[in-house]
């Protein structure tokens, strides 16, 4: 979500004549892109500005003036503190004020401060078109939409960035149309609950009925009538480039309707990966988080999903520690993660978060020291149990994007499959399938069918067999 939000605010500065640059000492603006959801990452920010502070102070005595800015979430969620403190940023702009970017800036060259963190309850950004950070990428990010409704306790993205609106889907094709002209390989949708889209620009389709929640899920808001829905998004887009895959996060657990697995099952360049954050193993946790569904019903949503779609690949989220958690708990989680083997996995320990209904109703009352255990041992387990997933793939022929070089080795090629899983493999000549049947070297942006030969719980590693079009291939087993 940051890289993207980077991506919307240079564009619209670029337009109003701003220059990049990647050398701090040439900068004179600094703008640094912020997250809320969790304290370290605020903590991250505050440490910047730290090292930011003798810079500034530097400049002003040599009288080249430099302003800083912070951008996103957390700058809706601390604007007076971070005006406040020592008066080291000038500029604040929350996460629907990226427009008015120019105009801080230009009261901040005056030497005042300026700061917009409204939220605003339609504001999507529909017709920026991001500048991509990473030139000649071969992966993108596509926002559909901002904001969330869902208001599960322990979250404070409702607060920071607002309610959910989605973007009109012609804006979207428009995007992902511009990205395949530009040779990017693999797009994923993104949104705070990316499969509640829910596109009403169209006139038309305002009075449609809303789709059913999976079963045995609920929802603290009324079912929302009309519009375009997210089933309708992936399969206009999945038809743009078939040589494009398309990824998607973050989703909700309760918006899987069977019409978005059918998709996801037919299609060639749709990855055959769900992301379904369970957050809790314990129905009494989940409860208390406000998620809206059971471990029971969570584990049928499970099983339904790698009925219709076989060898889907699973990601999860889980907090170590929330309000009231015992070890009982805690240790249904560990059964959780165990009973579903997830080969992807974000694993926290819990920080309270002001304006969130934990904070007003809920006690932190989880030692910290028992939360890092808690979540200590989460993740062993969940080691265990993706290393054991991801050595079922040895002998398995993959099909791998490649994104380049390998960081700890200048002699590998570093990738992923379709289950968002890293594939490492050595940069050696294969046979290319696809075009002139020559021996070639694989590039960023090629697909290549990788032999697994090896597995750890976070990479699989393999020998290249040949170059491969994603048309035209499939993982071989």
């Amino acid at each position: 979500m940051n890289v993207n939000d980077t991506e919307i605010a240079w564009a619209i500065l670029q337009k109003n004549g701003y220059a990049r640059t990647k050398d701090l000492g040439e900068a004179d603006v600094i703008l640094l892109v912020t997250c809320a959801v969790r304290e370290k990452a605020e903590q991250a920010i505050w440490n910047r500005l730290r090292h930011l502070k003798a810079l500034k102070a530097r400049r002003q005595q040599a009288r080249l003036p430099l302003r800083i800015g912070l951008l996103g979430c957390m700058a809706e969620r601390l604007k007076e503190e971070i005006l406040h403190r020592e008066k080291l940023v000038d500029v604040v702009a929350g996460p629907d004020a990226y427009r008015d970017l120019p105009r801080l800036l230009a009261v901040a060259e005056s030497g005042q401060q300026a700061a917009n963190v409204l939220l605003s309850l339609d504001e999507t950004y529909a017709d920026i078109l991001p500048v991509q950070t990473s030139a000649g990428g071969t992966t993108a990010f596509v926002s559909i939409m901002r904001g969330c409704d869902n208001m599960c306790s322990y979250c404070i993205v409702p607060f920071t960035r607002g309610r959910e609106r989605s973007r009109p889907i012609a804006s979207i094709l428009q995007e992902v149309r511009m990205l395949s002209d530009q040779g990017v390989k693999e797009v994923t949708l993104l949104g705070q609950n990316v499969n509640s889209f829910r596109d009403m620009s169209e006139v038309q389709f305002q009075s449609a009925a809303a789709p059913a929640l999976s079963r045995g899920f609920s929802t603290v808001y009324k079912a929302k009538p009309g519009g375009l829905r997210f089933a309708h998004l992936l399969d206009q887009v999945s038809r743009i480039d078939p040589e494009m895959r398309i990824r998607f996060t973050s989703p909700h657990p309760k918006d899987f309707p069977d019409e978005v697995l059918q998709l996801i099952q037919e299609r060639h360049n749709i990855c055959k990966q769900l992301h379904l954050p369970a957050q809790s193993g314990s129905t009494r946790v989940l409860e208390a988080m406000r998620r809206g569904y059971t471990r029971e019903a969570y584990l049928e949503l499970v099983r339904h999903v790698r009925d219709r779609i076989p060898g889907v690949s699973l990601s999860s989220d889980f907090i170590a520690g929330f309000c009231g958690e015992t070890e009982d708990d805690h240790q249904q989680t560990v059964s959780l993660l165990r009973e579903v083997g997830y080969n992807v996995g974000f694993l926290f320990a819990y920080s309270m978060r002001q304006k969130t209904r934990a904070h007003h109703r809920l006690r932190d009352d989880v030692p910290a020291g028992t939360k890092q255990r808690r979540l200590q041992e989460l993740i062993a387990v969940f080691r265990e149990e993706a290393a054991r997933a991801n050595e079922a793939m040895v002998g398995q022929s993959q099909l791998v994007l490649v994104e380049g070089p390998s960081k700890r080795s200048a002699s590998e090629l570093c990738g992923r499959n379709d289950g968002n899983i890293k594939v490492i493999f050595p940069d050696a000549e294969i046979e290319d399938t696809v075009g002139c049947k020559a021996l070639v070297r694989a590039q960023p942006g090629d697909y290549v069918l990788v032999k697994v030969t090896s597995a750890s719980s976070q990479t699989l590693k393999g020998v290249p067999l040949s170059r491969a079009a994603l048309s035209r291939s499939a993982a071989g087993h």
